[in-house]
């Protein structure tokens, strides 16, 4: 396959939210949830104290500029309490008082700035990755990108076809529904385009503002969890056919794997107040089952060398500290401990979706990779899908 990685360009949220904002909006809004005597330690578990956002929460959580008469409107309210009989004056108290009801917001008011956002950094990251690489946006020949949690068409792949100024023969490639597995599916696509043509260069754009799924009137236990795991981040990356001065990490082969009857256990819901991203405590467990078959593809990838071969590093994105652990409990036994360093560092400010992978790789640049190390990289995503990659750092 052989495919060539330069380091990848990550641009975090700016706006800091900190665990203890979101649990004392939380309560203050859900006082007799079930769960509400609990929040603390479900906000502990999750090892995260802050994580960035590319809006600030009191964007998600504000009310909408309509009031509790949007949906039906003042002049049919009006008419129907003047049939029943109410005088003009109580009308005009009745309706001063129902507009004053906070709505929440619409679609378009939560996700229209969160697109917005969405684009600017997907350029910023992509002009980062393209400065890392040493190249210029007329050197690109295949442009993928992915951004799950703010559907729009056009996409962001003509968004940055346009702000970058890509040439007009470019392969788009948008991706949008590959969410948590963005990052190695994307680099799996590339691997593939490079591999029939050497000469092709690939820019990789993952931007994901998965703190529009904060959906403040939500009182579900699973709701709470969504709160508190997303990160907002913008990532992007150089894939080559051939070997650069910039390149950091030779792709080798990838494995991709999906679970049948596995679809509804995490999914994106779209109603009349935005996204909402909907989980199943079944789910941590049927990831746990792409990560047995992974485990199942290197071992026969290298039977030949059983007890010679192992990774040095595994950057994996499985959405959750429960799937890590099992990752480390399922290991060979003659594996290395702290493999999953790198993608627990990364998890302690956030779950950033088909981002993350590209979040743990540079954390894994950053602190110096030997030359002929091997790496494997994981992802698991709704479907439930997963996709795996293995190669040399340079």
């Amino acid at each position: 396959m052989a495919a060539y990685l330069c380091p990848p360009a990550v641009i975090h949220g700016e706006h800091p939210v900190q665990t203890s904002q979101i649990v004392a909006e939380v309560r203050d809004r859900h006082p007799h949830a079930t769960w509400a005597p609990r929040i603390d330690g479900i906000a502990a578990s999750t090892g995260i104290e802050t994580r960035g956002w590319m809006l600030p929460l009191e964007t998600a959580i504000a009310p909408g500029d309509g009031g509790g008469l949007r949906a039906v409107g003042v002049e049919p309210a009006q008419d129907a309490l003047a049939r029943d009989g109410f005088t003009q004056q109580d009308v005009d108290r009745v309706i001063a008082a129902l507009e004053a009801i906070p709505a929440p917001q619409t679609v378009q008011e939560r996700t229209g700035p969160a697109w917005e956002a969405v684009r600017t950094y997907g350029e910023r990251a992509a002009r980062g990755a393209l400065q890392i690489a040493g190249l210029d946006a007329a050197d690109v020949d295949c442009l993928i990108t992915s951004h799950s949690t703010t559907p729009a068409l056009p996409g962001l792949d003509i968004a940055l076809a346009n702000k970058l100024a890509l040439r007009d023969d470019v392969m788009l490639l948008p991706a949008t529904q590959w969410a948590c597995v963005a990052g190695t599916r994307s680099l799996a696509l590339a691997a593939g385009l490079v591999a029939a043509d050497p000469d092709r260069v690939v820019l990789v754009v993952v931007s994901e503002a998965l703190s529009t799924t904060y959906q403040p009137a939500d009182d579900t236990l699973e709701s709470l969890i969504v709160r508190l795991l997303f990160a907002d981040t913008a990532v992007a990356a150089v894939v080559t056919g051939r070997p650069r001065h910039e390149s950091v990490l030779r792709l080798d082969a990838a494995w991709h794997h999906t679970l049948p009857g596995t679809q509804d256990l995490h999914r994106l819901e779209t109603r009349a107040d935005g996204t909402h991203f909907v989980m199943d405590r079944r789910g941590p467990r049927a990831v746990q089952q792409t990560v047995t078959a992974m485990w199942e593809w290197l071992r026969v990838r290298y039977q030949d060398h059983p007890d010679a071969w192992h990774p040095d590093v595994l950057l994996a994105h499985p959405g959750g500290t429960r799937v890590l652990e099992y990752m480390e409990q399922t290991m060979p036994d003659a594996w290395p401990s702290g493999l999953l360093d790198y993608s627990r560092d990364s998890y302690t400010t956030g779950n950033r979706g088909g981002a993350a992978v590209f979040d743990i790789l540079r954390r894994a640049h950053d602190a110096g990779q030997k030359p002929g190390s091997r790496a494997v990289l994981y992802a698991a995503a709704p479907g439930l899908t997963a996709t795996a990659l293995e190669g040399e750092w340079l």
